[in-house]
């Protein structure tokens, strides 16, 4: 029974199929009109306004993925699984369909494809494979999670019309015995709509992520007659859709920015409507990777090559821009999409409020970083060699890891083979370059940050932190002490209001330091607001315990987004962990909002 009818409430029921050529609504052909717009990315008291976007610009549909990691960010423990549904029922309430695509792995440049770090720590290369262990984690995860779709499907009154089975396979797999087992799944735990799959428009992507009898789409960001050509000769039948039509792209940190001519993208929306086929916007409204969710890829056509982290804003060049604003391409898309639309498109919601006057933060204290560390870490390990951040529970943050050089010896290079991602080493209190000669006995500290985990490729799940060990010319280092700092740790207020704060002193080595600043800022006509950081280098920004972000100077992001739902009128509470340190003499950093 759905959930409306339980309360002895009417439903709208409708039967939603799949034709020989078209999407069917009781029968009737019907073409989607979708837009991605993560609920997970969107601070959930703006969920409103951004559907209502989406309609605005001519969309009857909204799509969006399901992070496992965020969810169940360690085995067995559950976190807001409901916030699911409770988007599924405000895209209900907009008037938009739903279209869900629940993984387990889906990409979406968000940490390890979504993941858990414990699932792919534990299993390595046997996730997303027929592997019984991997399956076992799936079916437990699917029981909890179609909770919140199953009685929110169109045939029980609800908004889903379509679920997706996997995720781009055919670019990492070929076991069609786990896709069939996904999709059993799916249909033994009660989804009744009709399932997908979506791929590249190449013949091993087809052929490696397609599922006899289920519904195949492609994806692309132009070519479409020729996209739609390589899918028909894969699937003479079925209504065409392009899944993933990238209107724009994400940015990496220390890249250029990406940018796509709005035009063109509107060009290439109108050439696929002409084909008669259904798309879904990749992205209608990105929004933000909040508390360090980003991923990263590896450089390379085979991605083999360097780390590139995701930066912290998910814009992605969309129609609708991470403050939820139309741009260019929104317009063009509206006038695109209208002939397409029943009737009248809607007006515009009225924007948010943004912030009515620009305001500074001022930081008085803070706690160098080994306290933070001590005070908010796990429990320090004493290994034989390093343990990865897996093995230390941590998929966010970083790790400390501490082992003495015996002497006395000559001076040889320290290096650490295998490093992942980013390291500062310090020899005996004194900060040092990775592969310059330490003598001995010597104290070493190296501390590791996670910059994301691959989300995409051959590379995904790889382990994070010395996963090479230490190297004292040609000689391990053994005897590892390794402390981890996940980053939800910051999520007890209670914990960090216990750390041994002290004054911080203007134009002394404390001033920018690495660790945790904490200051306040008062707000008159509290709304969305843009942070500005100068002369801080590489961390996290928290305004009232809500995690912005990461901030990097290395660019291409300058500021980070503030949701106007998490300020509040007079003083707000501002922390900026600092994990790389500002140069002494670079003078004060400050922090803005405007």
């Amino acid at each position: 029974m759905d959930r409306a009818a339980a309360r002895g409430e009417s439903v709208d029921v409708a039967d939603f199929t799949v034709g020989d050529e078209d999407f069917l609504i009781d029968g009737r052909p019907v073409r989607l009109l979708s837009g991605a717009l993560h609920y997970f990315r969107v601070h959930e008291d703006q969920w409103g306004h951004r559907l209502a976007m989406l309609r605005a610009m001519g969309l009857n549909s909204v799509e969006t993925y399901v992070p496992w990691n965020l969810h169940e960010p360690q085995q067995g423990r559950f976190h807001d699984v409901g916030a699911l549904g409770r988007f599924l029922d405000a895209a209900h309430e907009a008037g938009l369909w739903a279209v869900v695509r629940p993984g387990p792995y889906i990409c979406a440049e968000w940490e390890n494809g979504g993941l858990p770090h414990w699932l792919t720590g534990a299993l390595g290369p046997r996730v997303r494979t027929r592997d019984a262990e991997y399956l076992r984690h799936v079916d437990r995860w699917f029981h909890r999670l179609l909770r919140e779709v199953v009685p929110r499907q169109i045939d029980r009154g609800g908004s889903v019309i379509m679920v997706q089975v996997e995720n781009e396979y055919g670019s990492y797999g070929s076991d069609q015995t786990y896709l069939r087992h996904l999709a059993g799944l799916l249909r033994r735990l009660g989804v009744s709509v009709p399932l997908f799959t979506s791929d590249g428009p190449e013949d091993h992507m087809l052929t490696g992520g397609s599922v006899p009898g289920v519904l195949a789409t492609a994806n692309f960001g132009a070519g479409a007659r020729e996209g739609f050509d390589v899918l028909r000769r894969h699937r003479p039948k079925g209504p065409l859709m392009c899944m993933e039509f990238w209107c724009g792209w994400f940015d990496h940190w220390g890249a250029e920015p990406v940018a796509r001519d709005p035009a063109d993208a509107a060009q290439a929306l109108r050439e696929i409507l002409e084909c008669g086929a259904s798309v879904n916007l990749y992205m209608a409204h990105g929004g933000t990777n909040f508390a360090g969710w980003a991923g990263a890829n590896r450089a390379g056509e085979l991605h083999d090559g360097p780390l590139q982290p995701t930066v912290t804003s998910y814009d992605y060049g969309a129609p609708v821009d991470e403050y939820g604003r139309p741009t260019e391409k929104f317009w063009l898309f509206r006038e695109v999409l209208a002939p397409y639309t029943d009737g009248p498109l809607p007006e515009l919601p009225q924007p948010p409020a943004t912030l009515a006057a620009p305001v500074a933060a001022v930081l008085p204290e803070w706690v160098p970083l080994g306290e933070v560390t001590d005070g908010l870490g796990g429990p320090e390990q004493v290994t034989g060699a390093p343990p990865s951040f897996d093995e230390l529970d941590v998929d966010r943050g970083l790790v400390r890891y501490r082992v003495q050089v015996p002497g006395p010896r000559r001076p040889y290079p320290l290096t650490a083979p295998g490093l992942r991602d980013v390291a500062q080493l310090y020899v005996d209190g004194v900060r040092t370059e990775l592969g310059a000669p330490v003598p001995g006995p010597a104290s070493v500290e190296l501390w590791v940050e996670s910059l994301g985990r691959v989300n995409y490729g051959p590379r995904l799940g790889e382990p994070k932190g010395l996963t090479g060990g230490v190297l004292h010319e040609r000689q391990y280092l053994h005897g590892v002490r390794a402390r981890g700092l996940r980053l939800d740790a910051f999520d007890d207020a209670v914990a960090v209001a216990k750390l041994p704060f002290r004054p911080v002193l203007p134009g002394e080595p404390d001033c920018g330091a690495r660790g945790l600043h904490r200051g306040t800022f008062d707000v008159t006509g509290a709304g969305d607001a843009t942070l500005e950081l100068t002369g801080w280098v590489r961390g996290f920004v928290w305004v009232n315990g809500f995690c912005l972000g990461r901030y990097w100077s290395a660019g291409p992001q300058e500021s980070l987004f503030v949701p106007g739902p998490v300020l509040r009128e007079g003083e707000n509470e501002v922390w900026v962990l600092e994990l790389a340190g500002a140069a002494a003499d670079s003078g004060e950093p400050g922090l803005a909002l405007r």
